[in-house]
């Protein structure tokens, strides 16, 4: 990805996570989100479900989970979700987010909750994906649109 016309490295952490992961320590949001911790439950092209926690640092004074940081869960997710699509051999490209939109229907409170994500529409480029916040017990704590599109990263 180019930040300020500079070329930026993919982190390892994102390319080579340890088996039943999506990411390594040493991704600046992943480590945020203690995203390393978080158990691959189900894997498929564009569909990842994901048993995660909530850190202490992301809540509130009333022990939720602060609503800015839940579209960072989103993106991280749903940028995983697109990577995971991608056929081997495939030139790699990068992601940027052009939409994200996130409804809140219960306070997200418990110690683990579920995240599932899915691409819905993939056409040129742009990949529209749905990311579903769950308590284990499987009420629907919050829903998320996300478009990304894809961009050419930079020859090295």
């Amino acid at each position: 990805m180019s930040s300020h016309g500079r070329d930026v490295p993919v982190p390892a952490a994102w390319r080579n996570p340890e088996p039943g992961r999506i990411i390594g320590r040493g991704h600046p949001a992943g480590d945020f989100l203690q995203a390393y911790d978080w158990l691959i439950l189900e894997e498929r092209p564009g569909y990842l479900k994901l048993d995660v926690h909530l850190p202490e640092h992301l809540k509130n004074p009333r022990g939720q989970l602060f609503g800015g940081f839940t579209p960072t869960y989103v993106d991280l997710v749903a940028l995983r979700t697109v990577a995971v699509t991608r056929a081997p051999g495939e030139p790699p490209m990068g992601l940027t987010t052009v939409s994200l939109r996130v409804d809140y229907f219960e306070p997200i409170v418990q110690e683990k909750f579920l995240l599932e994500s899915e691409v819905i529409n993939r056409r040129k480029g742009t990949h529209l994906v749905e990311v579903r916040f769950g308590g284990v017990d499987g009420t629907m704590l919050a829903f998320a649109v996300v478009t990304l599109r894809d961009v050419a990263r930079p020859a090295r």
